[in-house]
């Protein structure tokens, strides 16, 4: 049989997320496309009035019954501890986890990086790099042992894993070594049933992408300060629900999702 877009059902999934800085911009968008799409969400971050409202909101704009489907559980994925406490609450009040989307990160600290203290540095590694590592490490730990066993993991990379800005050597560097996360953990992932896949963002328009002025103007290379398109940050939400519903069997390495117009292609 030829598969055609009319035949193709994928197969449903358990349906079980767990989502980190799920409070805000790409995580809070996702979060309510899971959500809408039917899915049980653990909604974690820092903060819990953020998620709590994250889950009201879900209630209020797609489905009365997502508040039900959504567990509140604040984490900091810098620390170990908390991480596995996230994943352990999250399997006693759903029973398992099918999807990781591994989105907590933060942004550059201000200015030329000569100036930037050891603990600005590690402040960003610790988030955007050891951070995605603990929840990577006990997400295949708890796919590994469950049964069924297997899953998806879903990481938050950017397009400055491929290209950077101007002063970005702390968020460039860590989205670069996310890259390398994602290639690793998909290669060892096939023995488990693990698909790990990565969504590269360009220009969602999110609380981070306003602070940093993109709309009123951001440095280019060139030296230049351009405004810059910007996308709706739903549609990163459902480019993470395509992804979280592909049957195990087929995964998304990397894709990209960006506004239209933005200059990436061609940056330089």
């Amino acid at each position: 049989m030829t598969l055609t877009q009319e035949n193709f059902q994928p197969s449903p999934p358990s349906r079980i997320a767990i989502i980190t800085g799920a409070g805000s911009g790409i995580g809070r968008a996702s979060a309510l496309a899971l959500l809408a799409d039917g899915w049980r969400v653990t909604l974690s971050g820092r903060r819990r009035e953020p998620l709590q409202a994250v889950a009201r909101e879900a209630g209020t704009a797609s489905d009365p019954g997502a508040p039900d489907r959504a567990f509140v559980c604040p984490a900091d994925v810098t620390d170990p501890d908390s991480v596995r406490a996230l994943f352990e609450q999250t399997v006693a009040h759903f029973g398992r986890v099918d999807l990781l989307f591994n989105n907590a990160g933060t942004g550059n600290p201000p200015g030329p990086f000569e100036d930037w203290t050891p603990q600005q540095w590690r402040a960003v590694v610790d988030v955007n790099l050891n951070g995605m590592f603990y929840c990577l490490q006990q997400a295949f730990r708890t796919m590994k042992a469950q049964h069924p066993r297997g899953g998806r993991i879903i990481n938050n990379g950017s397009i400055a894993a491929t290209s950077p800005r101007p002063n970005s050597a702390a968020y460039t560097a860590t989205k670069h070594a996310v890259q390398g996360l994602t290639r690793a953990a998909a290669l060892d992932g096939r023995a488990w049933d693990i698909a790990v896949g990565q969504i590269d963002v360009g220009n969602a328009m999110t609380e981070l992408v306003a602070r940093m002025g993109q709309t009123q103007g951001v440095l280019q290379a060139n030296g230049q300060i351009v405004a810059e398109p910007v996308m709706d940050v739903a549609i990163v939400g459902q480019s993470v629900l395509y992804m979280a519903n592909l049957p195990l069997e087929a995964n998304v390495l990397f894709h990209t999702v960006m506004a239209t117009k933005m200059p990436f292609v061609g940056r330089g």
